[in-house]
């Protein structure tokens, strides 16, 4: 038989619950309790009743004696026996019956819970999509807004093209002078280019006329050296002769 949890406290020492099953047996009481028609732990199961009830009908059919109103008796007892165990039965079918209806109601609910959860996170992706291109769009709009600003700090476009074209002038004027001054770097380039021509044909000339002087200066001193070289030789030559 089933028994049922029982607490135990000892004296001074805190209430604990202590059950007979652990919670992994529930499955196997539920189980047996609903095969046997055991729903309570007092008086005797329905199924063991129905089993004393067929026992006595056919212990007293196998009696040899007169004995037609005893299972007559025995018979209808074991028959409302049989309707009193029964019903239960019936009630559990419906119960079951109800609860795969159930079931399936709540699976197709579930497969569509599913489908809007799907649903749902494609709408969601769809919206930061769309979140990511508003990011995107407001960007540009303000950056759109920032170049118009520094636009309209600009002065207007009269003035920008009467600016351009007082620098256009400048720059012919200037790319003029930069011509006259080229040429001019030309000449002068060529004028000191002749200029030094001409100073190198002085130094040349200079030089050759120093060196003419020092050889008209060298040859002078030389001539006095030379005539007394010959008086000396004339006078040697009288005295041999005269010897």
């Amino acid at each position: 038989m089933l028994t049922k949890g029982r607490r135990v406290a000892g004296r001074g020492e805190d209430l604990s619950a202590h059950y007979a099953f652990g919670p992994h047996q529930d499955d196997a009481i539920i189980k047996h309790r609903l095969l046997t028609r055991t729903t309570t732990t007092r008086g005797e199961p329905p199924l063991k009743k129905l089993q004393k009830k067929f026992m006595s009908f056919a212990a007293e059919i196998e009696k040899d004696a007169d004995n037609t109103r005893d299972c007559e008796r025995l018979y209808k007892s074991f028959l409302q026996e049989i309707n009193t165990f029964e019903l239960p039965l019936l009630k559990s079918k419906a119960v079951v019956d109800a609860n795969l209806r159930e079931k399936g109601s709540f699976n197709e609910l579930q497969v569509e819970i599913q489908r809007q959860i799907l649903q749902a996170q494609t709408d969601i992706e769809d919206l930061k999509k769309q979140l990511e291109q508003s990011k995107v769009e407001r960007q540009h709009k303000e950056e759109c807004e920032a170049i118009r600003k520094l636009i309209s700090l600009q002065p207007p476009r009269s003035e920008t093209e009467k600016f351009i074209a007082d620098l256009g002038k400048e720059i012919t004027n200037s790319e003029a002078e930069s011509a006259a001054c080229a040429r001019t770097l030309e000449l002068r380039k060529k004028q000191f280019a002749l200029l030094l021509h001409v100073v190198e044909g002085l130094q040349i000339s200079i030089e050759y006329e120093q060196r003419s002087i020092a050889d008209e200066l060298r040859a002078a001193a030389e001539e006095p050296k030379m005539s007394m070289e010959e008086g000396s030789g004339g006078g040697a030559s009288d005295a041999m002769a005269v010897d």
